[in-house]
């Protein structure tokens, strides 16, 4: 989003914001179990969403397969919006799975196959958005294809888990689009509205438990501290992020209030995971270099060039010494150790059941 639009989105959401309740963190009891989610152990993860989980879908002509994407983890660009892991393969790390196989590489990687899939693909949304990536319902329609192939079966979804993650594209191309002031909330609840609608269809086609992601803190990503020196969040922007988030969460509880299945939905709370960690600069884990909201990799004139280069080749952007003490790598998304502290965030409540 530009700044321009991000205050029309500010000030259009604050005050409907006001009228609903703050987002509350599903809670469980506190019995343990070893690589659970909520209590439940699965056997494979099938992701949808966008760039915050995209392992390789995105077409090679992608900014995520440009040098200096990839330098930690595996050495070279490989499609994923990070110097290296990302929140996808933590959680399957932690669920002692592989990195479920992309979607587009699914015929290159067949052993893969054996732990799930992921469809997500970056720069998307639950809706259309300007890039012409597959939206959330296409992802899902690809998914149901595999089924009706029977390249995954039935009694295989029972023991998976789902992962969706949204990050705010669909309200990017919205503003970006055009999308009048006035209009912005009852977009939210469309957007909210079209989540629930897709959660509950690949619920519907018998995965077991279905996880969400919040909107992390929107008002903390680079692309929107850079006019404050990284120095410190956009509160006001965060306050209505929560918006959707209180909207997601209603939506939940709904869809669980419905099923059959005990806590069938869940929702990943990456927005209190992500102000933990940049509200806590130095963790048990690591010490974030300060100021904790400059990315690694920063643009020399725009604070979205990082993998650009110029008509002569020239790079366009500079990389830090330590992307290790980085949390954010570029105008929006964490470092592999950004990515690896929020998880651990996350994780802390996964095996409460």
């Amino acid at each position: 989003m530009e700044k321009q639009n991000l205050i029309f989105f500010l000030s259009s959401c604050l005050f409907l914001l006001l009228l609903v309740s703050e987002i509350q963190v599903v809670q469980c009891s506190s019995s343990h179990h070893h690589r659970g989610v909520y209590g439940f152990h699965p056997k494979k993860l099938f992701v949808f969403g966008d760039s915050y989980a995209d392992t390789g879908n995105s077409p090679k002509t992608a900014i995520s397969w440009n040098v200096p994407y990839g330098i930690t983890f595996p050495g070279k660009p490989d499609g994923r919006y990070s110097n290296g892991r990302i929140l996808t393969d933590f959680l399957a790390k932690y669920l002692g799975l592989k990195s479920p196989v992309p979607y587009t590489m699914r015929q290159n990687e067949p052993k893969l196959v054996k732990h799930g899939m992921n469809f997500a693909y970056g720069g998307t949304g639950v809706f259309n958005t300007p890039n012409g990536e597959p939206n959330m319902t296409t992802q899902i329609g690809f998914f149901q294809n595999l089924i009706d192939e029977s390249v995954f079966k039935k009694s295989e979804l029972e023991s998976s888990l789902c992962l969706v993650t949204v990050s705010g594209n669909d309200y990017s191309a919205y503003l970006a689009e055009g999308g009048s002031n006035q209009g912005l909330p009852s977009f939210i609840a469309s957007v909210v509205s079209q989540i629930a609608v897709n959660l509950k269809r690949i619920h519907d086609m018998g995965v077991k438990k279905v996880a969400v992601g919040a909107l992390q803190p929107l008002g903390c990503i680079p692309e929107f501290t850079v006019s404050t020196s990284f120095q410190q969040c956009n509160e006001t922007s965060n306050l209505s992020v929560k918006l959707h988030n209180t909207l997601l969460q209603q939506a939940v509880a709904k869809l669980n209030n419905e099923s059959k299945d005990s806590g069938a939905f869940v929702i990943l709370d990456l927005y209190d995971a992500f102000a933990s960690v940049l509200n806590h600069t130095e963790t048990d884990h690591v010490n974030f270099e300060t100021p904790i909201l400059k990315p690694c990799c920063l643009g020399n004139t725009s604070i979205n060039d990082c993998g650009s280069v110029d008509a002569k080749g020239e790079k366009l952007y500079t990389v830090c010494d330590n992307p290790k003490a980085t949390f954010f790598w570029d105008a929006a998304h964490p470092t592999q150790a950004g990515w690896q502290v929020v998880f651990l965030e996350l994780k802390s409540k996964f095996d409460r059941k």
